[in-house]
């Protein structure tokens, strides 16, 4: 169950992330067109990078997120900027605690303002917004799920932004719908973080984007 650091341990860890974690300018025109990715490409052009903290890259036709310390966050993100879309990608947790959190950063600005839709290994799903200062929850805190599937499993995350409205999905079934006007537009990320343990290892394929 997650507990109730979640939030303070993730602020702790995104400050230093986000210095090296630029996702695209929220000035940018958005992407024309539909935009798929098996990650069977290592030149398809994903922002990634890699420390003593954690290992993002393609790894074997993934996007592969290895976090390596505990309270620590990482990411990939496209280089690219969508304003309406339907994405979906699969997401499996090869390793690491179920006590963790993976997903998706969508209408990333910046490295400092996006939308976040989090599960997490034990069954947990959250909605919230960085404004570059701090976290607002957008859904329930850490609410439960029956239709997450738990532990080292394979989880299909959809997200549906149009306009204002923002709808996450978990394996076809709807867990939140929200209403937010701040971010209209940016780029969009695959992510994986630690709490108390460290070894989270999560793959992302099959990445599909429809815009709307």
């Amino acid at each position: 169950m997650p507990g109730m650091n979640r939030q303070s341990f993730i602020l702790i860890v995104l400050v230093a992330l986000l210095l090296s974690s630029v996702a695209c300018e929220g000035g940018q025109a958005p992407t024309s067109g539909d935009f798929t990715d098996d990650f069977s490409d290592p030149a398809s052009g994903w922002e990634a990078e890699s420390d003593s903290s954690a290992e993002v890259g393609y790894h074997e036709g993934s996007m592969r997120v290895l976090v390596a310390l505990p309270n620590c966050l990482a990411w990939a993100s496209a280089g690219r900027n969508f304003s309406d879309f339907h994405l979906t990608v699969e997401a499996s947790q090869v390793a690491g605690p179920d006590d963790n959190e993976y997903g998706v950063l969508v209408r990333m600005q910046d490295a400092d303002h996006f939308y976040r839709f989090s599960i997490s290994g034990d069954g947990y799903y959250l909605v919230n917004k960085y404004d570059g200062e701090e976290w607002t929850v957008l859904s329930d805190d850490w609410s439960p799920s029956d239709a997450i599937h738990r532990g080292a499993a394979t989880n299909v995350l959809e997200v549906i932004c149009q306009g204002a409205t923002m709808t996450f999905r978990v394996n076809d079934v709807q867990l939140v719908q929200v209403e937010d006007r701040d971010y209209s537009q940016g780029d969009i990320g695959l992510y994986a973080g630690s709490f108390f343990d460290s070894g989270v290892e999560v793959h992302f394929d099959n990445l599909v984007v429809t815009g709307l």
